[in-house]
């Protein structure tokens, strides 16, 4: 961590930044808004009160801290492609994760704001304002919901395990036949799994020991920076699904209570997309083959 970076003052001001914006998410939540479709689809939204709210924090956190770097959802979009991480400080927004559930008032929504030093992630925030519920994380200090510390659950096991996965990733990330097989696999290797709509709200349910184990590919570097310090502080696991080197700026993603249990899905999810790959191979062999005695 850099030493001349006083992190207790960037904590402090980004806290009540994030509390003023959590009081128009709220006022918002009930009410209509305006929304806007992205290229992507019909499925991926931004509101009014996004770009209102990454607004809010932009200008604060530019004139706070001139030096620092920030990369916020809603500014990324706009440009030819994403912001180089680098050593500077750097600041990582989703100003409302959960867009869809915020449009629908599914209160599964949160702020989500990061802090990488050395791209190092040392501070998170996750603010849910429909609960009142603030998580807070200083790297080597702990983790917190409201100022109470919180700790990820003892789960070892993928069978004791309460799963999230997020179906909707399907329409960007994968091949249907593999994200189908993922899923099937760890349906029937857990005990149960549950979908969110918000990657920064589950990786902050492990960090308090609510959900065991959170797998998702294909989240952008805003929607994890903060729940990677948040989940780490509270005792638990952030690795690369595939047990590979874990990138921030592509962050292909397992949020788990521990070691064990992060490494018992990584196993799972390798092994599954091995075989549905096999599998497809000998479905084209097979193809070829009865092609080929037709001629």
């Amino acid at each position: 961590m850099s030493s001349d970076l006083d992190i207790a003052k960037c904590y402090k001001f980004v806290k009540e930044l994030t509390l003023q914006a959590g009081k128009i998410i709220k006022s918002a939540f009930e009410s209509e808004k305006i929304v806007v479709y992205k290229k992507q689809g019909d499925w991926d939204l931004v509101t009014d009160i996004d770009y209102k709210i990454e607004k809010m924090f932009i200008d604060s956190l530019s004139t706070e801290f001139p030096d620092h770097k920030i990369i916020a959802e809603e500014t990324v979009n706009t440009m030819q492609e994403m912001p180089e991480l680098t050593d500077a400080p750097t600041w990582f927004l989703d100003p409302i994760d959960g867009t869809v559930n915020f449009v629908h008032r599914f209160p599964q929504n949160c702020i989500s704001i990061g802090l990488t030093v050395c791209k190092e992630p040392v501070l998170g925030i996750i603010y849910n304002p429909v609960f009142s519920e603030l998580y807070t994380a200083i790297k080597g200090q702990g983790a917190f919901l409201n100022g109470k510390r919180i700790h990820t659950s003892k789960v070892t096991e993928l069978k004791k395990a309460l799963q999230v996965i997020e179906p909707k990733i399907m329409r960007r990330v994968y091949k249907k036949n593999i994200f189908l097989g993922r899923i099937d696999a760890v349906v029937e290797a857990t005990r149960a799994t549950r979908s969110m709509g918000s990657a920064a709200m589950s990786m902050a349910y492990v960090a308090r020991g609510a959900i065991d184990c959170v797998q998702i590919d294909g989240l952008q570097s805003w929607d994890v920076a903060a729940g990677i310090v948040i989940v780490r502080e509270a005792g638990g696991t952030v690795m690369e699904t595939k047990n590979g080197v874990y990138n921030i700026m592509k962050p292909n993603t397992i949020a788990a209570s521990n070691e064990i249990l992060a490494c018992e899905m990584s196993k799972l999810i390798i092994e599954t997309d091995l075989n549905i790959q096999k599998q497809q191979l000998e479905n084209q062999a097979q193809c070829k083959k009865k092609t080929n005695h037709v001629k």
